[in-house]
């Protein structure tokens, strides 16, 4: 049999590693691609009693954050990128069971999510619906460059409570306002909350558009999720369904 690659055999020890340890390198691997890393790291961090809520903001969360600022930068390419990603979703797919069962039994709400349209990022909006889904909410994954005419769609067919949209584009973040203005026009504004996310979205722009709050990531995200439908008068999806 041969020797096991120098990165995955400094990983197997994780026995001898404290959380600090664990979030740092969860995170360099994950910057660095390391996919097949990031998955054993992670799996070992749960081992050792680290919470999943911690790994997704201090690791994978500080690692995307990183990732975007290199790629601005101009210090990573696209398939630099590409590699982070796939080192997320392998980290994910291990902390996903543990998130969404902390959810299990809870009866939260009911909440909308979609990449607005022209924008083809998934990453971000995916945390946000598996930290929605810890929280107890049922969650509604409209996917990938959604129309705000589906968003109405969306809001008929699921009558969800609120309605979270995300844009890592510049150039896509007028169709968060054209979808508010599209609720309004057809009638459905006041049913539903919307929050807003994403790369280059400010609490200044979610004002100017009428949002009713700013998500900064997917963890602050739930949280203001949580807290609106603690001010809403009723509990949730199974009043209205």
């Amino acid at each position: 049999m041969g020797a096991m690659h120098p990165i995955l055999s400094e990983a197997a020890s994780g026995f001898f590693r404290n959380q600090d340890s664990f979030l740092e390198d969860i995170k360099e691997n994950l910057i660095a691609g390391r996919a097949s890393v990031v998955k054993l790291l992670t799996e070992q961090a749960l081992r050792r009693g680290v919470p999943p809520e911690v790994i997704v903001e201090e690791s994978l969360l500080d690692a995307m954050k990183e990732v975007n600022r290199c790629f601005s930068a101009r210090i990573m390419a696209i398939p630099d990128v590409l590699l982070s990603s796939r080192a997320l979703h392998a980290g994910l797919y291990v902390l996903k069971p543990y998130l969404t069962a902390a959810g299990v039994g809870v009866n939260r709400g009911r909440v909308l999510i979609g990449t607005v349209a022209g924008d083809l990022h998934d990453i971000g909006k995916r945390l946000v619906a598996i930290m929605m889904e810890s929280k107890g909410f049922e969650v509604i994954d409209m996917g990938i460059d959604v129309p705000p005419e589906e968003f109405v769609r969306g809001v008929n067919v699921h009558n969800p409570d609120i309605v979270a949209m995300s844009a890592l584009l510049t150039t896509t973040m007028g169709s968060m306002k054209t979808t508010i203005d599209l609720l309004t026009e057809s009638n459905l504004r006041r049913r539903v909350k919307v929050i807003i996310g994403g790369g280059p979205v400010t609490q200044e722009f979610a004002q100017d558009i009428g949002a009713d709050a700013y998500g900064y990531d997917a963890v602050s995200g739930a949280q203001i999720a949580v807290s609106m439908m603690d001010q809403m008068p009723h509990v949730g999806p199974s009043d209205t369904s």
